[in-house]
């Protein structure tokens, strides 16, 4: 039987901000007596996680978000553990993971945008299923948000990502999920810069987005599930792995001179470091509400609340995306114990 204090799972935990959150919940007390559960896509690849403290009870478990039976068979191994007490509960989830194709853009092999897979449709169907394992009590769900999801986000101007009309809006109606979804909706052939990238990649935090919002109102009607939160942090502007597919410019010129640069000048300035955002992430996953109320359904950016869009607040179009996302999971009723999850 298991003796640590609860389970924090990480997905994605190789990357720049994955590995930086591991790093802080082996090394700091408050967190190191946890259990760490860590995903990464290819264990061959996790030398970030080589460096963790013997002493911080952890496991590093493959998991690819974008193909669903692994996204089973991963959840349902978790589910088995915390059943038999061999796993403590999960006390946080968070759902960190993230790809970015600037303009390099790829499918599934179910043929879907492999931006959408990656970043939304495999970490909704893991939430669903690990409803079962999570702490009931004091569970905390964490949603890495982005500025993209944001169309009229003051900080995406200067990008003009979003400056056609027809770009302002990311999902109508169902028609405009499933061209989201199959990449169909400013895909690579109708703009192969990076801007292209940047709209999808907005569109997968929204919708991530969208899920903490509509996730939130059906635990708080769940009478096994009132008590868990649902929260949103947007981890700013960091120096990671995120870039790896951008172009020389973005890549080298902007990362690796100019936003370093700025960073070492201004250390808690628009720049972040990556141990900057995961202890903005980590404070998130423990903060007490005011009044001693659970922080129900808050969305941050690095500390300071932020109102997120006015898309991901539409009740009709995230009831919508939610009952699209049912059909492309295949999600059964046997699978979740969120009473409404219809």
């Amino acid at each position: 039987m298991t003796t640590a204090k609860g389970t924090i799972l990480v997905t994605g935990a190789n990357g720049g901000l994955g590995s930086a959150i591991a790093q802080q919940v082996a090394s700091k007390p408050e967190f190191s007596a946890y259990h760490g559960l860590y995903t990464v896509r290819d264990l061959t690849r996790a030398d970030a996680l080589a460096s963790l403290s013997a002493t911080h009870p952890h496991d590093i478990l493959a998991l690819d978000l974008t193909k669903l039976d692994s996204v089973r068979q991963v959840a349902d191994e978790i589910n088995t553990r915390v059943s038999a007490g061999r796993l403590p509960p999960i006390r946080v989830l968070i759902l960190n993971a993230g790809f970015q194709d600037f303009g390099n853009q790829s499918w599934t092999d179910d043929g879907l945008d492999t931006v959408f897979a990656a970043n939304y449709l495999g970490h909704w169907l893991l939430t669903l299923l690990l409803l079962k394992s999570i702490d009931k009590e004091e569970g905390r769900i964490i949603v890495i948000g982005s500025q993209s999801h944001d169309p009229k986000d003051p900080r995406n101007a200067r990008t003009q990502a979003f400056d056609e009309p027809k770009y302002q809006t990311f999902v109508p109606d169902a028609a405009g999920f499933e061209a989201v979804a199959k990449g169909e909706w400013s895909s690579a052939s109708e703009d192969p810069t990076w801007r292209g990238g940047f709209r999808r990649y907005g569109a997968s935090k929204l919708f991530l987005i969208m899920m903490q919002h509509e996730l939130q109102t059906r635990l708080n009607a769940d009478p096994a599930l009132n008590k868990v939160c649902a929260l949103g942090v947007d981890p700013g502007t960091m120096l990671s792995g995120l870039q790896r597919l951008a172009p020389w410019f973005i890549r080298v010129l902007m990362f690796k001179i100019i936003y370093p640069f700025i960073l070492y000048m201004n250390p808690d300035g628009p720049v972040r470091a990556t141990s900057r955002s995961a202890g903005d992430v980590l404070e998130a996953a423990f903060a007490v509400g005011e009044g001693g109320n659970p922080p129900k359904d808050n969305y941050v950016d690095g500390k300071t609340p932020l109102e997120t869009s006015e898309e991901s607040r539409d009740a009709e179009k995230r009831a919508m995306v939610w009952k699209e996302t049912i059909r492309m999971t295949g999600l059964k009723e046997s699978e979740t114990i969120l009473a409404n999850w219809q």
